[in-house]
């Protein structure tokens, strides 16, 4: 078991580093934070590489962590590389995972340039609760491993494949297989709940702002939009995905 007491230690200047993306990609590797995250990546073997625990805090003995490296860190230690105003104590570094697209997935959440990671991290927690069978991040979407969008997933991202791509590319896949690919948007779109639930199906989720791509939106089968009955301009996108997903798989 290492200790480290010093902020200014080499190991806590590299975590630190693990805040930007450009350092995570380099190294595949990223931090969570919590309890909750750290029981949950535990769940798949070889994700974390090693465990950086407040000396102040006792690892509940319902966590198995007997062959994971673990380094004591003072509580000023902890405080420069947590990212939250009250860490609980406990950081997992973890290895990046690497999913690639796979043709067998049957219900598939295709997600363009998301921008806000409590978003994508909402999305991503919605569609492990709605049982899909994988995520394809599109260019322009953002860091899946920023750590709000961790946060946001509560666990999720361990949970479900994901993985990144050309979804302009990746839809022929499905078109060729006669799966049905639904876009989102308002223009030549229709209520969701005129399309019949089915057993796969390929939902394209689309930027805050501007909406799913339109080079995309043109190569969908069909376009939905969930009907506004208040006085709200729109749905949140996390919202509207969970409407949609649910309603989809039936």
């Amino acid at each position: 078991m290492n200790r480290i007491e010093s902020v200014k230690n080499p190991k806590v200047k590299q975590w630190k580093k693990l805040h930007t993306k450009k350092e995570r990609e380099a190294t595949k590797t990223f931090l969570i934070e919590g309890f909750h995250l750290v029981e949950e990546a535990l769940k798949k073997e070889e994700v974390i590489k090693e465990l950086i625990v407040s000396e102040e805090v006792s690892i509940p003995a319902s966590l198995n962590v007997d062959n994971i490296p673990l380094t004591l860190v003072t509580k000023d230690v902890m405080k420069a590389i947590s990212e939250t105003e009250a860490p609980q104590g406990v950081i997992a570094l973890c290895r990046e995972q690497d999913y690639s697209f796979d043709e067998s997935w049957k219900k598939i959440l295709f997600i363009d340039a998301i921008q806000d990671p409590g978003n994508l991290g909402t999305i991503i927690r919605t569609a492990d609760a709605a049982g899909m069978d994988g995520i394809v991040l599109g260019e322009g979407t953002v860091d899946l491993y920023n750590s709000k969008v961790i946060r946001s997933s509560q666990g999720s991202i361990f949970h479900l494949p994901i993985s990144k791509g050309n979804l302009l590319e990746l839809l022929h896949v499905y078109k060729e297989r006669n799966i049905p690919v639904y876009g989102t948007s308002l223009q030549n779109g229709q209520p969701h709940k005129e399309i019949e639930p089915a057993d796969s199906f390929v939902l394209i989720i689309g930027n805050e702002g501007s909406g799913v791509d339109k080079d995309l939106l043109e190569k969908t089968d069909k376009n939905l939009y969930i009907p506004i009955y208040g006085s709200a301009e729109s749905l949140n996108v996390g919202i509207a995905a969970g409407i949609l997903l649910y309603h989809l798989r039936g």
